[in-house]
């Protein structure tokens, strides 16, 4: 992971990657079968020094596995690979030195404190026993985490869970931080933390590698965003400009009962651009047009004229929602945890072995 002068412990050689580096991450022609299952085709990505970068794609694109590549964890079968300057097939454990990584699941040993659980990460990078114990108990400050530091893990939460892991990751200070979900199961105060946590280390020369469900969070921490799509990169920009390429502004209906949206939906589609979209859940209705207040206007007037009872309405631009939904033709799916906590299931334990594999 990141190299530390500390007691000597000078992993990497200043003079090989990392200085003069200006894309931090970059792929070429990344290929990944597993079988007759294509999970990476051609992907390329290039991902500048400093930046918060965003890998989006529906469930089954092959986000958690480009990340796996680049993380030293699986061997791609075509295409080049390099982080922070070093080739990732070659020199997999100068990259190790280099980086870190927060997976799905908080990875972490349930049967030691907060505290030893960093101490270790600490001397598995060979900090050195004074500077491993001053580094787990910043990082427990910085997470609030303090107080609980001293408890086995397996008494924490979900979302302190998550922040231990995500603070096991920063241990070695990574020039590179790939965070796969990291936010998955926390509650909406943890979630801010989180983010505010990602944009100091941005805000610090980190660059990170964030793959995310939770378009809200995409929008606001991504500085440049890539769409993947069964294996394949789809869109490439800005949020603000994946917002324009879709174009229009959105009206929004919600009506009072599910018995008035079939006449609804069908003054929107008499207006709209493409489809509209219903969401059952809270019978809401959307859909672009063109023309803005004009549009939404007319629509206004015709649901009166069909006595169409509306709860609210209201015009829109685009968000990172619809641009998902229109490249990749459904919305995001957000995984289905309310705490992010462990129930011992093959998958949380593989990913333990993974981080374990990587610090």
């Amino acid at each position: 992971m990141a190299e530390t002068n500390t007691g000597g412990a000078l992993l990497a050689n200043e003079t090989e990657g990392g200085e003069g580096v200006t894309d931090m991450i970059r792929t070429s022609g990344l290929v990944k079968r597993y079988g007759k299952v294509v999970a990476l085709d051609g992907l390329d990505l290039a991902v500048p020094k400093g930046t918060v970068f965003g890998l989006l794609g529906p469930n089954g694109a092959g986000k958690t596995t480009a990340i796996r590549i680049l993380t030293t964890l699986l061997e791609p079968d075509e295409g080049s690979v390099e982080v922070a300057g070093l080739d990732v097939r070659k020199k997999p454990g100068r990259v190790r030195e280099r980086i870190g990584l927060s997976g799905q699941n908080a990875a972490v040993d349930e049967h030691l404190s907060g505290y030893e659980n960093l101490e270790m990460v600490g001397r598995l990078y060979h900090l050195g026993r004074k500077r491993s114990r001053a580094r787990a108990r910043e990082l427990l400050d910085r997470f609030e985490l303090s107080e609980a530091g001293d408890r086995p893990a397996k008494t924490y939460s979900g979302g302190m869970r998550r922040r231990l892991d995500l603070a096991a990751a920063l241990v070695a200070e990574p020039e590179v931080l790939f965070l796969d979900e990291p936010t998955t199961g926390l509650d909406p105060r943890s979630r801010v933390q989180m983010w505010e946590t990602i944009q100091e280390l941005a805000r610090g020369g980190s660059t990170v590698l964030l793959t995310t469900q939770y378009m809200e969070e995409a929008d606001r921490l991504a500085e440049d965003i890539v769409v993947i799509d069964r294996g394949r990169k789809i869109a490439h920009g800005t949020s603000d400009e994946l917002k324009t390429q879709i174009g229009g502004e959105r009206v929004e209906v919600v009506v009072a009962s599910s018995s008035d949206v079939p006449a609804a939906q069908a003054i929107l589609e008499t207006l709209c651009v493409g489809d509209c979209q219903f969401d059952e859940q809270t019978r809401t209705l959307t859909a672009a047009v063109d023309g803005g207040v004009e549009a939404l206007g007319q629509v206004l007037r015709r649901l009166g004229d069909r006595n169409v009872a509306v709860v609210d309405v209201g015009l829109r631009r685009p968000t990172l929602d619809d641009v998902f939904l229109s490249l990749t033709g459904h919305a995001a799916e957000v995984a289905d945890s309310t705490d992010g906590s462990s129930d011992g299931s093959e998958d949380e334990r593989s990913d333990v072995r993974e981080k374990e594999a990587v610090r």
